[in-house]
C-alpha cells in the first residue's frame, strides 16, 4: 500500500518539473478572461466529470478566501440537457451542443481527459476552436487524441504517467492550483 503514497509523490514531483509552466500561464489565462466579463466551461467524463464540477464550484463559490463570484458552467451536470441531447443526437454530443449554445469568443473550455481520447470531450473542444475560445485540456496518458487538436494558443497540461489514478490525483493539484492563482490575482497577491 505504500507504494501508492510513492507513487503519487514521484509523479507529483515529474508534473511540477514538466506543468510548472503551463500552469502559471494557465491561471494568467483564466484570470485575464474573467476578468473581461468571459466565462469558464469545463468538462469530463466519470471522475473528470467530478474534477470539472468541483473546479466551476470553486469559482462560483470560493476557494479559500471571500471574494465575488466568478462565471463558470459544468457541463457535465445538467441532466436534463445530457439525457436529452445523448438521447437525441449521441452521448459524443453532450458537451459540443452546450458549448455551441453557450460558449463565446473570449471564454475558455477547461476539457479534463485521463486519456485524452474521450470523444465528448474532443467534440467539445471542435466547438470551442468554431467559437474562437482557448482551451485548456488535462490530460495524461500523453495527451492522446486531444494533443493534436491544441493550437499555440492553448494550454495543456499533460500529467505524465499512464495510470488513471495517478493522472486524477495531479488534475485535482492542478485545479487546486489553478483556484488559488486567479484568487491571488483578484486580490492583489504575486503568483
Amino acid at each position: 500500500m505504500t507504494s501508492h503514497f510513492d507513487d503519487s509523490v514521484d509523479t507529483l514531483k515529474a508534473s511540477t518539473r514538466e506543468l510548472a509552466e503551463p500552469l502559471a500561464a494557465a491561471v494568467e489565462l483564466l484570470f485575464a478572461t474573467l476578468a473581461n466579463d468571459g466565462k469558464i466551461l469545463a468538462c469530463g467524463n466519470g471522475g473528470s466529470a467530478a474534477d470539472a464540477q468541483h473546479f466551476i464550484a470553486e469559482l462560483v463559490g470560493r476557494f479559500e478566501r471571500d471574494r465575488l463570484p466568478l462565471a463558470g458552467i459544468a457541463l457535465n451536470t445538467d441532466t436534463s440537457i445530457m439525457t436529452a441531447v445523448g438521447n437525441d443526437y449521441g452521448f459524443d454530443s453532450i458537451f459540443e451542443r452546450q458549448v455551441s449554445a453557450l460558449g463565446q469568443t473570449g471564454d475558455i473550455l477547461v476539457a479534463i481527459s485521463t486519456s485524452g481520447n474521450s470523444p465528448n470531450v474532443i467534440r467539445a473542444i471542435e466547438a470551442a476552436r468554431e467559437r474562437d475560445m482557448v482551451i485548456i485540456a488535462l490530460t495524461g496518458k500523453g495527451g492522446g487524441q486531444i494533443a493534436g487538436l491544441l493550437s499555440d494558443t492553448d494550454i495543456h497540461l499533460c500529467v505524465p504517467h499512464d495510470r488513471t489514478m495517478r493522472i486524477q490525483e495531479v488534475h485535482m493539484v492542478l485545479l487546486h492550483a489553478m483556484c488559488d492563482g486567479i484568487d491571488a490575482l483578484l486580490l492583489g497577491d504575486p503568483l
